[in-house]
């Protein structure tokens, strides 16, 4: 079977040495080793040195040369708007303070995750929801590939909830 064995970030790899894509939701796109089956139906093994979170556009660099670019697949999302950019920002810090992934949309809304709890408290706030299928690609954070917190603390969070 074909192996994966390293990710290129978006623009960073070759895109016309592609053979394939797999089209993945953002919840299998954080991962270490996995069967995968790419878009055309033939399987390859997801096999890295640790985890990590597959965005769409990278590369995946196979065990013989080639490529398999990662597509986000469209999913149940929420995208996000409000009457001012400061009610938007408003929402923007209630959400974060419930550390839920979060995707800055092109059009400017934010977009989660479907969440029926979360769509309420926005609504609340005074923001509009549209309820729709559509990639999900969030941020990373600010902390990816290094330890939350201060100190070496290995994870520990340094402020209230």
């Amino acid at each position: 079977m074909r192996r994966a064995i390293a990710v290129h970030t978006r623009g960073q790899w070759p895109e016309a040495a592609a053979a394939e894509s797999v089209t993945l939701p953002f919840l299998d796109r954080h991962r270490r080793r996995i069967r995968l089956i790419a878009d055309t139906g033939a399987p390859f093994l997801l096999d890295l040195a640790r985890v990590q979170h597959l965005t769409d556009g990278d590369g995946l660099e196979l065990d013989n040369g080639g490529y398999i670019r990662v597509c986000a697949a469209a999913e149940p999302v929420i995208e996000i708007a409000a009457e001012t950019p400061g009610d938007l920002l408003r929402i923007a810090w209630h959400i974060g303070n419930r550390h839920l992934p979060l995707q800055v949309a092109e059009t400017g809304a934010l977009r989660l995750r479907a969440d029926h709890v979360i769509a309420a408290m926005v609504e609340g706030l005074g923001g509009r929801i549209l309820w729709r299928d559509a990639p999900f690609d969030p941020e990373i954070g600010a902390y990816a590939g290094q330890a939350h917190g201060g100190g070496g603390s290995g994870g520990g969070h340094d402020h209230d909830h």
